[in-house]
């Protein structure tokens, strides 16, 4: 039987730290109101000048070194964000060019917070399926240029940011055992982003004006509910595929929506925080971005270990959520 493994990761974060001090300027709030509602203290804002594929550019180079290939042996390139450079041509696109990988397949995929999950479970049908032989799976976000810096509530989460890791198949190294997606179309609305698409179009000043192009964030606390339920869900589903506990998982590598989030997903699932990855008080939420830089983060610091058990789990807007059992050798 065909298996999957991760033989490279990388990431990257803009230099700019953009502090609570700085984002309360104009806003009834303080930066102790943030923290407490987060748990976020900073996060990166990526210079005026930098797009989204200039972000995956260097996570995919940095995963490319880590996993020995040059650009030009990439067979597939799969690119998950909701803010690409453009619509089209696709992020996965402008990143093959700027990479100098002519050979590769690309395209986007779209599942908001979870795309990096959905990135990794359509990586893993092409390498069964033997279309190809490795595929780099980025995800990247420039989220501060999507929200609306007078919305409080919004505002303070996002960040910018993009990770990567290349796949192969029949390889030595961490495996991915299993991964489980999930959509929710019928309830996907209370993350919501309409301008840019058929629904607000062409670009208006009304539109404008009545804010359609930010990211808008409704019944955030039946959302909350919504989302640590499917985080934990889908961490039990691929645990009970795998015939194991949370007992024998060393690590859970979730999307990084706010602290809150992951200690009710730890309480849920009866785990100690300290099995829980946490990247949110220094990078904030970068919507897809966010599970494969923490995932880098953990890899280079020592924290994976051989042997260990990883879970990677996310939730996102749309509604979409998912998981990953990857095993680390």
């Amino acid at each position: 039987m065909t298996t999957i493994h991760i033989t490279g990761t990388g990431s990257y974060l803009p230099e700019y730290v953009l502090t609570n001090a700085e984002i309360i300027k104009g806003l009834d709030t303080t930066e102790e109101w943030i923290v407490k509602r987060t748990g976020v203290k900073e996060r990166r804002r990526a210079a005026p000048d930098v797009l989204t594929s200039d972000l995956g550019l260097q996570a995919s180079l940095r995963a490319l070194e880590a996993a020995g290939k040059s650009p030009r042996e990439v067979d597939l390139i799969i690119f998950a964000t909701i803010t690409p450079d453009t619509h089209c041509p696709a992020a996965a696109n402008w990143l093959q060019a700027k990479l100098d990988a002519p050979q590769a397949v690309t395209f986007d995929l779209t599942a908001a917070c979870s795309g990096f999950i959905f990135a990794l479970h359509a990586a893993e049908m092409y390498l069964r399926a033997g279309f190809c032989r490795n595929v780099l799976v980025v995800a990247g976000e420039i989220m501060t240029r999507v929200v609306d810096w007078s919305d409080r509530s919004s505002c303070i989460l996002w960040g910018d940011g993009a990770g990567a890791v290349v796949l192969e198949r029949d390889v030595p190294g961490p495996e991915i055992k299993s991964t489980f997606i999930h959509t929710d179309g019928a309830n996907g609305a209370n993350l919501l982003m309409p301008g840019g698409g058929s629904k607000t179009t062409p670009i208006s000043h009304e539109s404008v004006a009545q804010g359609l192009h930010y990211l808008k964030m409704i019944e955030a606390n039946q959302a909350f509910r919504v989302a640590v339920n499917h985080f934990a869900e889908s961490c039990q589903e691929v645990m009970d595929y795998n015939g194991i506990t949370i007992n024998d998982v060393d690590l859970i590598v979730p999307h990084q929506a706010n602290l809150r989030m992951l200690q009710a997903l730890a309480k849920k699932l009866d785990a100690p925080m300290d099995k829980v990855y946490v990247t949110v008080h220094k990078y904030g939420n970068i919507s897809s971005a966010t599970v494969p830089i923490a995932l880098d983060e953990a890899v280079r610091t020592g924290t994976i270990k051989a042997g260990h058990r990883i879970i990677l789990t996310a939730f996102g807007g749309g509604l979409t959520w998912g998981s990953s059992l990857v095993e680390w050798r």
